[in-house]
């Protein structure tokens, strides 16, 4: 089995993680696209550990507004593509679609997971740093 076809028009995302070099981030496009022809298995979603942790960033207060916005993310995502796990397991991108299925009364998601994860897009960066702006065909070119 292999993953559907990207879908332009979502919006731009990065995967983030604290390291002695600073904050790594990497670019969810490219993710997909290194990932496309990996095989995707059922994981169970009791093997996914983002579940228990908290969800808001550290620059995103909790409120009813910002939890609405997951909500609708969550209400959107499309559990036809499957999520994309680090070599350790972490969610790089696809907690939405973990939610949803969670809500779903679902057991398992379908998932692709890096053997070897690859090189951070940026490194020492802030999130506010990054471009957020251009069409996905643009980041594409």
């Amino acid at each position: 089995m292999t993953a559907p076809p990207f879908q332009s028009g979502m919006r731009k995302q990065y995967f983030f993680r604290q390291s002695p070099r600073g904050l790594l981030a990497w670019d969810v496009d490219r993710l997909v696209d290194l990932t496309r022809d990996l095989p995707v298995r059922s994981v169970p979603l009791t093997e996914i550990r983002e579940l228990e942790e908290h969800f808001f960033g550290e620059d995103e207060a909790p409120t009813w507004r910002s939890f609405a916005t997951h909500v609708r993310l969550v209400f959107e995502a499309e559990l036809a593509y499957p999520i994309i796990r680090a070599s350790d397991g972490a969610v790089m991108d696809g907690m939405h679609r973990v939610t949803k299925a969670l809500v779903l009364g679902r057991d398992a998601i379908d998932a692709v997971q890096f053997a070897t994860d690859p090189a951070p897009d940026h490194v020492g960066c802030r999130p506010d740093d990054l471009p957020y702006d251009e069409s996905p065909d643009e980041r594409r070119r």
